[in-house]
């Protein structure tokens, strides 16, 4: 094979129109796995490929970038960077992007080496080269160069080229372009600050994070959304909370919530202030978090109640989110009142309205009412057990109605609650009790969708996971649900059909 190869090549750099000859060479390496191609490919050059990139000829260029994709992935990183390091240099400036996504891919495969790295990292005008590729218009690009960036950042000698040196000049450049390409740059900042407490130093010390946080209160209310969003993923990290707190995010935050009712366009930047300190109530603490900034989850409850199903879709996810702790769980009952007529609207959500906010609120009622087995005191089996209640007067009546609507999502959000319950004795005792719910869970001719079927099996191994299951459903029930269980989620029964030779 290594000789048809070779041949191939030698055919390639022999004729004018090499369209055809690439396409064989092409066929030829796609039959070879990549496992077994290093050891076809060695010894042999393929700068013919890459010399054939510079040409208009669109079909050409393709042809060459899917036969490079496949020769340089069999190559060693090491390997790769010694022989081909100028011509992937050259692709990062070609004019064809998906030569430059080509030259940018193998490069971070290279970064990842700890030997092949260096090579990079002494090389200016590739790491210039790179960065430039950020201000690209396609966003293809753009992204395969962040990845590649924030790779070599892992390490300190990859720090002190992008922060401690003119690169850093490089990338204040590139942000200038325009607002879109500014974001990018932020983007790798913040991917970069989340790697670990010594690149957020660096980041920090470069000033683009004390930049971007002071766009949080610009005058322009999408830049405003967006810097929302690269400051929420920033506070993902233990050190990058901690650095967001120091510089008095938080507080700044929750007075922008405060002061939103002033602004008319605050509906386009509330819901990522809403959402950051969900984000942050979930990673840290519900309570500390609820109690620190109690206007957030007045807002929250403030969306719940609000009729724009913007601001409705967000306040069911961050409840549902809240409420998916314990913890969180306690905040929301300490509330009261205000709980309780938020969760009252959830029900109704639930019940009749737009189908995405009918299946949110569906999704919001399962994460409020699950309870896992180590968690089941009896304050707290008491607590989920009174908000299913106040779901309305037949709560089981009201989700198996739902259940059973033509919607696959509605189907299945059903399920969920019904699978939140189950493993509580109290959920257990109200299916025992409620006329026909057994025979509803075993029988397979409901939900024929495999998101159905994987939900119905969810139920049962929800319900069959419980301690108290034997004795509150019977033996009876209880060896149904085993069969139904080791049977697996697509059982099909089998149906006997006799035929009768000659019959009329």
């Amino acid at each position: 094979m290594a000789a048809t190869i070779q041949s191939l090549l030698e055919e390639i750099s022999g004729v004018e129109d090499p369209i055809e000859e690439l396409q064989s060479l092409k066929t030829a390496l796609l039959s070879i796995p990549v496992s077994a191609l290093r050891d076809v490919l060695s010894g042999q050059r393929f700068d013919v490929i890459f010399s054939l990139l510079n040409t208009n000829e669109r079909e050409q260029v393709d042809l060459c970038v899917d036969i490079l994709e496949r020769i340089l992935l069999a190559l060693s990183p090491l390997h790769l960077v010694q022989n081909y390091r100028e011509k992937l240099q050259e692709g990062l400036s070609h004019p064809n992007d998906t030569v430059k996504i080509l030259a940018l891919t193998q490069i971070g495969r290279v970064v990842e080496h700890p030997e092949a790295v260096t090579q990079i990292l002494n090389n200016h005008d590739i790491l210039r080269a790179v960065i430039l590729c950020i201000g690209e218009e396609k966003i293809a690009v753009a992204k395969q160069a962040i990845q590649s960036l924030s790779k070599i950042s892992h390490s300190k000698p990859g720090l002190d080229k992008l922060f401690q040196s003119d690169l850093l000049e490089v990338m204040k450049e590139v942000m200038d372009k325009n607002d879109i390409i500014r974001y990018r740059i932020y983007e790798l900042v913040v991917e970069i600050s989340s790697f670990s407490p010594i690149s957020l130093g660096y980041c920090a010390n470069s000033g683009l994070i004390s930049q971007l946080l002071s766009e949080l209160t610009g005058d322009d209310v999408l830049i405003r959304a967006t810097s929302i969003e690269m400051v929420t993923t920033l506070a993902h990290s233990q050190h990058g909370r901690q650095y967001l707190a120091q510089q008095g995010i938080m507080d700044k935050i929750s007075n922008m919530i405060r002061g939103a009712d002033m602004d008319p366009f605050s509906s386009l930047y509330l819901p990522g202030l809403v959402k950051f300190f969900g984000n942050l109530a979930i990673t840290d603490s519900p309570q500390q978090v609820c109690e620190s900034y109690p206007i957030f989850l007045n807002k929250v409850f403030d969306m719940g109640m609000d009729s724009d199903p913007v601001m409705i879709g967000v306040a069911l996810d961050t409840l549902g989110l809240l409420g998916s702790t314990v913890e969180g769980k306690q905040v929301l009952q300490k509330m009261g009142e205000n709980f309780k007529s938020v969760f009252l609207r959830i029900s109704q959500l639930a019940g009749s309205g737009a189908t995405e906010l009918r299946v949110r609120s569906l999704d919001a009622i399962s994460q409020l009412l699950t309870l896992q087995p180590e968690h089941q005191t009896e304050d707290l089996l008491s607590l989920t057990e009174s908000w299913f209640h106040l779901l309305s007067k037949q709560p089981m009546d009201m989700i198996r109605n739902i259940s059973t609507q033509p919607f696959p999502e509605l189907h299945c959000g059903a399920l969920r609650i019904f699978s939140a319950i189950a493993s509580q004795p109290w959920g257990q005792k109200m299916m025992v009790n409620s006329p026909g719910f057994m025979e509803f869970i075993l029988d397979r001719s409901t939900g024929q969708s495999k998101e159905a079927k994987d939900a119905k099996f969810e139920l049962v191994g929800s319900l069959l996971g419980s301690s108290t299951a034997s004795e509150i459903l019977g033996s009876q029930n209880y060896i149904r649900l085993k069969t139904y269980l080791s049977e697996g989620p697509y059982y099909v029964s089998a149906v006997a059909s006799v035929s009768t030779e000659g019959a009329d």
